[in-house]
């Protein structure tokens, strides 16, 4: 018998992974001749995340039908040029222990795959067969305009009208540009967009230079000489010629309101009613992710932020920041009140989402303007450190995952060619101070309000009044409305 405290005879020395200097932390950038961008990131483990991340969205779709983003998503892993069915690729992957998935938002089109490590040349040749070689075909375009279809009907009878409400806020405070445009297809679009109108859009923005290919758990070299192999001088199926229609607008913000009509009274998917709602969503401009004022925005949101009425926990789930302290707390009668903070490369959007019955709609608009205005008041110490640990600690926990460290380095790489750390970014929070808050706040509350109204409106404030409030100093509304509606 052996005891505990010896090691077994005859079995190799075990080898742990150990932080060896800051080289082992940092995230390679290579850039190849055709102007594509490799990005890695050191992490211990049997399995690897990689993907392709371009830059191209919906807020790209100004000189096109709106909706292929979307279209593109729906089509990600589908027949290629190599492999005959989608069924192919899965299984493909399904031999390295691989999963895949595409996600498109309003700047960027993700394609990624996490697998065994040693199956990391199958994966990229997958990806740039993916991207760069997609067939399209009819029956495949035909099943996307009836699996979109039913996506959008599906939006519009969902009992959370959070992803409709984004889009609504977006398309107020930036009409008819950039982030602006519409994240989801269009009903009256699924029609006519077709594989032309597919290669058309491809040939413009998929294109290597505004491409990176990003990879955690695999080494640099390594992901760089499969880059060579299979991303540099591949002919895409829609043809090389020179690209034309690049949308390089930059976003304005226009402010202004959005708002739908809708019956809310029947919206439960179980036996047990949901009672009826109003849902008010109101914006302010904030800044670009590039900004030095994105990580003070990020500490005011974390200090702002919310929830539901009905939300489980204590202080680990933000029972101290503001919107439950001063609004959920206070008026039993809102149902939610959370905020949101959406950053792009050229501008950025802080706003309250905000939940009532219908007959409760100006109360619920008043306070949330009361909030508003109170950002650029008196920060406590207590609280804004509580902010900036909570934020510290959100980031380091999401960082945990493998696929979310891919994400950031992707879309960083992407934006700025380089990327923050987590511990510079720790740093940076660090440094944040009440005068940063009041003075990012001052500036916003400048911008004229955008404002996403939903359900029963016929209380709702009119546009001028909600901005009166906004500028007023306890953000109540005027008088006159208060009187007279």
């Amino acid at each position: 018998s052996v005891s505990l405290t010896c090691p077994l005879p005859g079995v190799p020395k075990a080898v742990f992974a150990a932080a060896e200097g800051r080289e082992k932390f940092e995230t390679r950038v290579t850039v190849l001749e055709n102007g594509l961008r490799v990005a890695s990131q050191n992490k211990f483990g049997q399995f690897c995340t990689v993907g392709l991340l371009i830059n191209s969205g919906s807020r790209h779709e100004a000189k096109y039908f709106s909706g292929i983003s979307h279209f593109l998503e729906k089509l990600a892993f589908s027949s290629t040029a190599q492999f005959g069915s989608k069924d192919e690729i899965l299984l493909t992957l399904e031999k390295h222990g691989g999963i895949c998935d595409c996600q498109a938002s309003r700047d960027t089109i993700m394609y990624a795959v996490s697998a065994d490590a040693k199956g990391l040349d199958t994966v990229v040749n997958l990806l740039a067969d993916v991207t760069l070689q997609p067939r399209l075909s009819d029956e495949e375009v035909e099943l996307t305009r009836t699996a979109i279809r039913f996506e959008l009907e599906d939006l519009n009878m969902r009992p959370d009208p959070e992803p409709l409400l984004t889009e609504m806020i977006h398309a107020a405070a930036y009409r008819d540009n950039t982030v602006g445009l519409n994240r989801f297809c269009p009903v009256e679009n699924t029609d006519k967009i077709d594989r032309e109108v597919l290669h058309s859009y491809l040939r413009n923005y998929y294109t290597p230079d505004r491409m990176v290919l990003a990879g955690v758990g695999i080494e640099h070299e390594q992901l760089v000489e499969c880059a060579k192999k299979y991303l540099l001088g591949v002919e895409p199926v829609w043809g090389s010629a020179q690209t034309k229609d690049v949308d390089r607008s930059v976003a304005q913000y226009t402010g202004g309101i959005v708002k739908v009509e809708k019956d809310m009274s029947d919206v439960s998917l179980g036996p047990t009613p949901i009672p009826e709602l109003t849902h008010i969503m109101i914006g302010l401009e904030s800044c670009s992710f590039l900004e030095e004022d994105f990580i003070p925005f990020a500490v005011l949101n974390m200090m702002m932020g919310g929830g539901g009425s009905f939300s489980a926990g204590g202080p680990g789930k933000g029972m101290f920041t503001r919107l439950y302290l001063n609004v959920l707390n206070r008026h039993h009668w809102m149902y939610n009140a959370t905020s949101y903070h959406h950053s792009y490369e050229d501008t950025g959007l802080l706003c309250i989402h905000a939940s009532a019955d219908p007959k409760q709609v100006r109360e619920m608009v008043e306070i949330i303007t009361r909030e508003f205005i109170l950002m650029a008041g008196a920060v406590g110490e207590v609280e804004l450190e509580r902010a900036k640990t909570q934020l510290k600690s959100m980031l380091m926990m999401n960082l945990e995952s493998r696929p979310v460290i891919f994400e950031d380095v992707g879309r960083q790489v992407l934006a700025t060619n380089t990327r923050k750390l987590p511990h510079e970014l720790c740093a940076l929070i660090s440094q944040v101070k009440s005068t940063d808050i009041k003075r990012v706040v001052t500036k916003m509350l400048h911008k004229k309000p955008a404002v996403a109204a939903l359900g029963d409106l016929t209380d709702l404030p009119t546009y001028e009044h909600i901005q009166a409030a906004l500028s007023s100093k306890d953000g109540r509304l005027p008088r006159m409305y208060r009187l007279f509606r």
